[in-house]
């Protein structure tokens, strides 16, 4: 119950939702809501699916940390169904297939236990340039204080 509340925590959190915003638009209390991301609380079905609507994510994700569904396996590999497309080109078809990796593995680094996975900017970076960024560019390229961003 606790990795259910930790997920739905990181996903209030990248959608720069305060606890507030996200217990308004789903429907419950500030204080339920705080408790189902503590982990002391097991919402029901009804309340995961209002919490995933207001997320913008799919409920069944909920329902599977919540144990109410058993995870399911892919019915065949996307990768392989890319790679069959007749419509698209062999670069168009490669291409697609590194994206797809990419949003795999800053989803699995997000969702790694104990840790909130890469900086955001760290995780589009690697997103669009899988390894081609070290951290000496990105620290380059962030915002300061002094140019009013950030």
């Amino acid at each position: 119950m606790h990795d259910l509340g930790g997920y739905i925590r990181h996903q209030r959190e990248s959608a720069r939702l305060s606890l507030r915003n996200l217990a308004k638009i789903a429907g419950v209390s500030n204080p339920y809501l705080s408790q189902i991301e503590r982990g002391l609380r097991k919402p029901s079905a009804e309340i995961l699916q209002a919490i995933a609507k207001a997320l913008e994510i799919s409920s069944e994700t909920l329902y599977v940390k919540a144990g109410i569904l058993e995870e399911r396996e892919p019915s065949e590999d996307l990768e392989a169904v890319i790679a069959r497309d007749p419509h698209l080109t062999g670069e168009q078809r490669q291409a697609l297939i590194e994206m797809y990796r990419s949003f795999r593995q800053l989803t699995e680094l997000r969702a790694a236990p104990g840790g909130r996975g890469p900086s955001r900017l760290r995780g589009l970076l690697d997103a669009v340039a899988p390894g081609g960024v070290d951290d000496a560019s990105i620290a380059a390229a962030a915002p300061t204080e002094e140019s009013g961003e950030g």
